[in-house]
């Protein structure tokens, strides 16, 4: 195992490269650019640049270049751990994610906690009481959290609040935190408001988890191994949780590598609605505006993601499984 995570971590730069191209290829693949969607916005507003003036412009960003040559440009930054400088906010790349780091780590941990918390009880339940009422009541209300799109959710819940409870549910701090330094009554401001949103953002991914788990534990149990060790006497609330949910939970830590990075975005309609300082928003504006260097080093951060929590899927099926090996 320890062979094939050095192996694995060896690819890493590889990978990195390859999809820096893919990415870089579809930040240009748009016509026009940053210069030609802030032309646009300056005649909206009725200003304007001259000729000279765009073309000192585009020679400063380097956007007069071939395409190979600006991504060996980006590609060169990016080696020496610089992201670049943001074309529209004119500051560099990395200052303007890591400020909203932290707390998409955060939202990103507690959603996924959240996820895992209510999910797997469920599918657990459902499987060991098939066909009853509570199982109906929970297959209902799976369908409905895979059916209804995050972003609805969220303004229903919005709407309910405010219509009938006259508060506001945006955000991950009230008025009075929002701006202020770090101390104890922000960290639980910070608690009091982030449950709703990662509720919001893992009602989908509780819903399919829940199903999947499901359906792989009422397989489990048919198995023989289950009824050898029930006609043995043994408990059967010890018996489903030691062996069958072990072996049920394979397919759920596989979905780790995509599901991690869905939770880091934070879903880019969801976060925009809710008004959530992560790192969605940001991205959803450097795409409109075509700050192609600002999203290009984003989708870098969602790239890694996947290939960290695809390493990370595998090793805990290896751990969690002993029928899983890897000999080569």
């Amino acid at each position: 195992m320890t062979r094939y995570i050095l192996q694995r971590l060896a690819l890493l730069p590889l990978l990195m490269m390859v999809y820096s191209f893919v990415i870089f290829a579809i930040m240009q693949a748009p016509p026009g650019d940053f210069l030609t969607a802030y032309v646009a916005t300056l005649a909206s507003s009725g200003s304007s640049l001259s000729a000279e003036q765009i073309a000192a412009m585009r020679a400063q960003y380097g956007l007069d270049q071939p395409f190979f040559v600006q991504y060996l440009l980006w590609l060169q930054h990016l080696v020496h751990g610089d992201f670049g400088l943001s074309l529209e906010y004119q500051r560099p790349n990395a200052e303007l994610i890591g400020e909203v780091l932290g707390l998409t780590l955060a939202l990103a941990l507690f959603s996924f906690v959240l996820t895992w918390a209510l999910a797997i009880p469920a599918g657990i339940y459902s499987a060991t009481h098939p066909r009853s009422i509570g199982d109906h009541l929970l297959t209902v209300i799976n369908y409905v959290g895979v059916a209804t799109p995050n972003f609805m959710l969220a303004l229903v819940l919005m709407w309910v609040a405010f219509a009938y409870f006259d508060i506001s549910i945006t955000g991950l701090f009230s008025e009075e935190y929002a701006q202020a330094p770090w101390s104890v009554g922000k960290f639980v401001d910070l608690l009091g408001h982030i449950w709703l949103p990662a509720l919001v953002l893992g009602i989908a991914g509780t819903a399919r988890l829940s199903r999947i788990m499901r359906a792989n534990l009422l397989d489990e149990l048919n198995k023989p191994y289950v009824v050898t060790a029930r006609a043995k006497g043994m408990k059967e609330w010890r018996l489903v949780l030691r062996y069958p949910v072990r072996l049920a939970f394979n397919p759920l830590v596989s979905t780790i590598g995509w599901y991690l990075p869905l939770l880091f975005s934070g879903s880019l309609i969801v976060a925009t609605v809710m008004n959530l300082p992560n790192i969605g928003p940001l991205l959803l504006r450097a795409l409109v505006n075509q700050d192609m260097y600002l999203a290009g080093g984003i989708l870098l951060i969602y790239s890694f993601l996947t290939i960290v929590g695809t390493l990370l899927s595998d090793v805990a099926l290896a751990l969690i499984d002993p029928r899983i090996r890897v000999d080569r």
